[in-house]
């Protein structure tokens, strides 16, 4: 097992579940968000755009931070979710080269 495996094995797992996948994919997008930043969504956006309660959503999130594909910053009552590029595009390289 290399050094990297357990944080590659935590990412995969992470994606695996299609909501995930989705929510990802919603960070990706510019402009979508209720507070008028460019990138990033809020939890009440990310709520709204899955369609699913608060502690799912917050459970789903707290994934994706944990493997290092999302960063959060609280900005008053609201905590808000990034993408962490840099992470993405590393996991995709060594995912293009491992397999």
């Amino acid at each position: 097992m290399s050094n990297g495996e357990p944080d590659l094995t935590k990412k995969l797992q992470a994606i695996a579940d299609p909501t995930r996948r989705r929510i990802l994919q919603a960070l990706k997008e510019r402009g979508g968000n209720s507070i008028g930043k460019e990138t990033g969504l809020c939890a009440v956006d990310v709520e709204q755009r899955m369609q699913l309660s608060q502690p799912t959503i917050s459970h789903h999130m707290a994934v994706l931070k944990n493997a290092g594909l999302v960063k959060t910053q609280k900005l008053g009552l609201w905590m808000w979710y990034q993408r962490d590029e840099t992470a993405i595009r590393e996991f995709t390289r060594i995912l293009r080269k491992g397999l």
